[in-house]
């Protein structure tokens, strides 16, 4: 069935003329001067417009660091050259009159119009919007961008060039009927044979759909293996094994019939447990103290800062200064310094946020008057403040637009400018490796960005609250919830070390230590695994520094 579909799908291709079947007629000089006078006025007009679109209007966009657009003129430049000249060609050549040759060049010319634009469609959309949509992507908190836009930079050009082919050969004149029941058929036949990569494709979409993971998460295998989300393809996903090195692709389907461990939410601070085993004649109390002291001195432990700082010279076990670098307990010091006066600046905003709070459901109460607008901006304005942002107006005429904007003279009193001190310092830790100087930055600029969208919004909200003047209280209240749980938490009591004395057996006492590392996923997502080492060696030291030896 499918030959013979095939055989006249051929057939009927085969008797299309090359060539329309009309009596040609050659045209005469007038016709023929026409034809130069059209074309020769349209390449003056081309010209004009060139020299507009991609000189002056570039020019304008690079004032106004518009990269967006400047990237699309790029591309545009030379296909817009193309376009233009067949158009023109196009539309010139209905001065010759029609028939004969004439047709035939009318066709190809469209058919040459088409495949140019074809490409131009498809080039905007890998370069240009991709690109957009993966600076917007930065933007947001979703995670379902990141694996839609990968799939729709593989899927849409090829669509685009479908869609383009397929037009090309109907303009000269192909009967593409027959190939399409004959594909058809040919795709109702493959269809059943690989059902089981379509399964995997499927499976990929609901991936898309449920966001269990972004690229770059960490997650557990159900071996026990901990690997890295590198991509998801049509048909498979793509990992990175941590501790063997090495990439394994996993089909969808298996991947999203699995129970997924996702190790990087909700937060990149992961727990660890160390047993800790010592002789049952020693002083529980001193034992605890001793291994509770450890915890809390190492630098890259989740704990109070002000006991981190005081306990860390006393932790040995750390790298020392080689050439340039600083040491480890210097670098620690360093940033935990920093990151107290963060922890501190967002207090104290969050702070500012209950007052503000209270301030408008006080004021809410039978709607606002403008004195107590004025009142609730001016509270708003003094939490942007300690932010680090300001208000931006630009006159249109008759039109005003304010947003919010970084300040350009930030002070170390404002949050913004004390994120960047806080991770420029992190980033003179001597055990990072060389993706760690990208990881942070992108990490806590994307986060910076976020905030300035955030505040930005509620503050198109307190300027025109509008019909949400009854409102303004739980948009506040979101964004201190969102700056608590996805920005930074400034308050850590629950994540500090846990010391229990869970077993006593024979000659020995068990102990049970808990602890949280701050990002597992630096140092190739090794962190944890050389945090661990360093205070199981320091356990071992310092028991039997004070004669508690340890057992196992």
């Amino acid at each position: 069935m499918i030959y013979n579909l095939v055989a006249q799908a051929a057939e009927s291709t085969s008797k299309v003329p090359l060539v329309p079947q009309a009596h040609p007629t050659l045209p005469t000089s007038t016709q023929i001067s026409y034809f130069f006078y059209t074309f020769g006025a349209f390449i003056v007009v081309g010209f004009i417009l060139y020299i507009l679109l991609f000189y002056f209007l570039r020019a304008f966009f690079r004032r106004t660091e518009k990269d967006t657009a400047l990237l699309i003129l790029g591309i545009l430049q030379i296909p817009a050259i193309a376009i233009f000249l067949f158009a023109n060609l196009k539309l010139s050549l209905t001065q010759l009159g029609s028939g004969g040759i004439i047709d035939w060049i009318d066709r190809g010319l469209t058919a040459l119009l088409i495949a140019t634009v074809t490409y131009s469609i498809s080039l905007l959309f890998t370069e240009a919007v991709v690109s957009y949509l993966k600076d917007y992507a930065r933007k947001t908190e979703a995670v379902w961008d990141d694996v839609l836009i990968p799939l729709l930079q593989n899927f849409i050009p090829v669509i685009i060039y479908l869609i383009g082919i397929s037009l090309f050969f109907s303009t000269l004149g192909f009967d593409l009927t027959g190939i399409g029941l004959a594909i058809g058929s040919i795709t109702v036949v493959l269809g059943l044979a690989v059902k089981d990569i379509l399964s995997d494709f499927f499976s990929g979409l609901v991936l898309l759909v449920d966001t269990p993971f972004k690229f770059g998460d960490v997650i557990a295998m159900p071996n026990g293996s901990i690997a890295i989300i590198k991509n998801i393809g049509i048909r498979v996903t793509k990992l990175y094994l941590i501790n063997e090195h090495c990439e394994v692709y996993t089909p969808n389907t298996s991947l999203g019939s699995q129970n997924i461990i996702n190790l990087s939410r909700p937060t990149t601070h992961y727990a660890y447990t160390i047993k800790v085993s010592v002789r049952v004649d020693a002083d529980a109390v001193v034992a605890t103290n001793i291994l509770r002291q450890i915890i809390i001195g190492h630098p890259d432990t989740l704990g109070n800062i002000d006991e981190k700082i005081q306990y860390l010279e006393s932790f040995a076990a750390l790298k020392e200064a080689e050439g340039d670098k600083l040491s480890k307990k210097e670098a620690g010091r360093l940033r935990l310094l920093v990151e107290k006066e963060v922890n501190s600046h967002i207090e104290k905003i969050e702070e500012s946020f209950e007052v503000f709070v209270r301030q408008i459901k006080q004021l809410e109460k039978g709607g606002l008057t403008s004195e107590e607008l004025k009142n609730i901006q001016q509270s708003y304005l003094e939490i942007l403040n300690l932010v680090g942002l300001v208000i931006i107006t630009e006159r249109k005429g008759k039109r005003v637009k304010s947003w919010l904007d970084e300040e350009q003279n930030t002070s170390s009193k404002q949050l913004i400018f004390l994120i960047r001190e806080w991770y420029k310092t992190w980033l003179e830790d001597p055990d990072l490796v060389f993706e760690d100087q990208r990881i942070l930055p992108d990490e806590w600029e994307q986060k910076i960005d976020l905030l300035k969208i955030k505040l930005n919004k509620l503050f198109q909200k307190v300027s025109n609250p509008g019909v949400d003047e009854t409102r303004l209280d739980d948009y506040s209240l979101k964004v201190v919830e969102w700056l608590n749980d996805s920005f930074k938490e400034s308050n850590v009591a629950w994540k500090e070390p846990q010391v229990q004395l869970t077993d006593i057996q024979g000659s020995g006492m068990q102990f049970s230590v808990r602890f949280y590392v701050d990002n597992i996923q630096l140092e190739h997502w090794r962190r944890g695994d050389r945090v661990q080492n360093e205070v199981r060696r320091e356990m071992v030291r310092r028991l039997r520094q004070a004669y508690i030896y340890t057992l196992g």
